[in-house]
């Protein structure tokens, strides 16, 4: 139905898709009413595949995970010169319990360098491959223009076939918006906190 960034959003409305402004889901009067909540979305390259294009999106709406892969990707693109789209890095799933979760395991997702290699090795091998790179000509700033032009010609980054998932995914006991003919698709199955809960005892 909607999706923003903080400051603008993409609304479906009776006159059909507008571009509205976008004051956080905790101050905005539509998106309290229809349980508007953060949504974090990370695009990243896998290692060692055929297609040089082709990512893998890690979606989530908790706040653990959106502030410390946004903090995380600041400080790495900072430290290597901006060269983060070269760095060798690990997605880590990670849990912590504190008094506020009552001391049940909160998971949220990190990112580092990978196994074995220090942040210095990193950004040395960073270096070497912007390098290489530049020497082929390929050119990383073209193409990230590229794809911030195409995200914001979507009406929304999923399609129609993922939505199920989607819904599946965020809203496991309630399968998704009431109402929603995607939404009534939905199987029930354990959600994916219930699963790795379930690994941790």
């Amino acid at each position: 139905m909607c999706v923003g960034n903080g400051e603008t959003c993409k609304r479906v409305t009776q006159e059909g898709m507008q571009s509205l402004p976008c004051p956080s889901p905790s101050s905005c009067e539509w998106g309290g009413k229809a349980g508007c909540k953060p949504y974090g979305r990370l695009n990243v390259l896998i290692a060692e595949q055929d297609d040089a294009f082709g990512s893998f999106i890690f979606r989530t709406t908790g706040f653990n995970s959106i502030r410390t892969l946004s903090a995380r990707l600041s400080y790495l693109k900072a430290v290597s010169g901006g060269l983060l789209s070269c760095l060798p890095l690990t997605m880590r799933l990670r849990g912590k319990s504190t008094t506020q979760s009552h001391r049940a395991p909160v998971y949220y997702v990190d990112i580092t360098t990978r196994d074995g290699m220090t942040l210095e090795e990193a950004i040395a091998e960073a270096k070497t491959l912007h390098e290489s790179r530049l020497a082929v000509g390929f050119d990383q700033a073209a193409l990230e223009e590229a794809a911030k032009l195409g995200f914001e010609n979507g009406a929304f980054e999923e399609s129609e076939e993922e939505l199920p998932e989607v819904l599946e995914e965020f809203f496991p006991e309630e399968g998704g918006a009431e109402g929603s003919s995607a939404a009534s698709q939905v199987k029930t199955k354990q959600s994916l906190k219930d699963k790795l809960d379930s690994k941790a005892s």
